[in-house]
């Protein structure tokens, strides 16, 4: 059988490292995941823990395709915790859930392999 994959993004152009380190990406766990309401898009609102240095923040994500609200919580994710918030629909998402398109387009979460402490940073 024949799999249909999507052309591969282009390669983005090289950086140093000093930029790939201003990238604060943590690992969170999902305490509550609801429908975001009034968007183009389907979304849920992610609620996220951080643990105590980041906090709890909130996330809109466009990941219905394969998630739903209620499989979500307890889940652990990445996500980049250090962009200014950007308002989506009615809420702030105040940092960016981090995830990879399938062969359809469709976001598929990004998450450690293995139970790490939440607030651990990527390196």
């Amino acid at each position: 059988m024949h799999v249909h994959h999507e052309p591969a993004a282009r390669a983005a152009p090289v950086i140093d490292f000093a930029q790939f380190l201003a990238v604060d990406i943590r690992i969170g766990r999902i305490l509550a995941a609801t429908p975001l309401q009034g968007a183009r898009k389907p979304a849920f609102v992610l609620t996220i823990d951080f643990g105590t240095q980041i906090g709890v923040k909130k996330s809109s994500a466009q990941i219905t395709e394969h998630y739903t609200c209620a499989e979500l919580p307890g889940r652990l994710v990445a996500a980049v915790v250090n962009f200014p918030p950007r308002q989506i629909g009615k809420i702030m998402s105040e940092v960016l859930t981090l995830g990879f398109p399938d062969a359809s387009g469709a976001v598929v979460l990004f998450a450690p392999d293995r139970e790490v402490p939440i607030g651990s940073r990527l390196f």
